[in-house]
C-alpha cells in the first residue's frame, strides 16, 4: 500500500501544478484583454484585505493611477478565479506607466516604445527583462503567497523571498523542493 500511495501523491501534485500552469495562462489572457477593453493593464488588487470585505479584489486605484505597484491580482476586475489550487492569491506587479488612465484623447496609458521596469532571473542569469507585468503562484508551500483573509505566509527565503519582496526583480526556475513558485509575465512588447 504505501508504494502505491507515493506515485499518487505525486500524481496529483503534477496535476495541480498542471492546473496553475493553466490558471496563469488564463489570468495572462485576461490581462491582455483588459488591456485592449481599457487602454492599459488593471492595477493590483490590495493583499491585505480579507475575501468578502469591501474592496476585495478590485484594483488598488484611487484616482487615475494606482496605489502599488505590486499586490495581487484584481480577481473581481478580470473575472478570474481568487486564488491559486493551493488556496493562495495570485501576486500580481505590474510597471506603473502600463496602468496609468489614458491622457485625454489617447487609446493608451502607453507608447509602444515604453519599457517595462521587471526582470525576471532562473536564480543567476537574467531571462527577461523590460517586462510589463508578472504574475507568481507560491505553490504547493505558499511561502510569500497572501491567504484569501489578507494575511501573508511568512518564511520564505531565498529564490522564493525573491518573488515575494515587492520588488522588480523576480525568478522563474525548474521546480523542485526547494523553489515550487509558478511564474508567468507580459513583455512589453505584447
Amino acid at each position: 500500500l504505501g508504494i502505491l500511495v507515493v506515485p499518487l501523491s505525486t500524481q496529483m501534485e503534477q496535476q495541480r501544478i498542471a492546473e496553475t500552469d493553466r490558471q496563469l495562462a488564463a489570468v495572462r489572457e485576461a490581462l491582455i484583454g483588459f488591456a485592449i477593453a481599457n487602454g492599459r493593464l488593471p492595477c493590483p488588487a490590495n493583499p491585505a484585505v480579507a475575501t468578502g470585505s469591501a474592496g476585495a479584489g478590485t484594483e488598488n486605484k484611487p484616482g487615475t493611477t494606482c496605489a502599488a505597484a505590486a499586490g495581487v491580482v484584481p480577481w473581481a476586475a478580470l473575472g478570474v478565479p481568487e486564488a491559486d489550487v493551493w488556496g493562495r492569491r495570485l501576486t500580481y506587479r505590474v510597471t506603473l506607466n502600463f496602468a496609468d488612465d489614458p491622457p485625454a484623447g489617447a487609446q493608451a496609458s502607453f507608447l509602444i516604445t515604453d519599457p517595462g521596469d521587471i526582470m525576471v532571473t532562473d536564480g543567476a542569469a537574467i531571462i527577461a527583462t523590460t517586462l510589463s507585468a508578472i504574475v507568481v503562484s507560491h505553490g504547493k508551500n505558499g511561502l510569500g503567497g497572501y491567504r484569501t483573509d489578507g494575511t501573508q505566509v511568512s518564511g520564505a527565503t531565498g529564490n522564493e523571498l525573491e518573488n515575494a519582496n515587492g520588488n522588480t526583480l523576480f525568478v522563474s526556475r525548474t521546480y523542485g523542493p526547494d523553489f515550487d513558485d509558478q511564474v508567468v509575465w507580459i513583455s512589453a512588447h505584447i
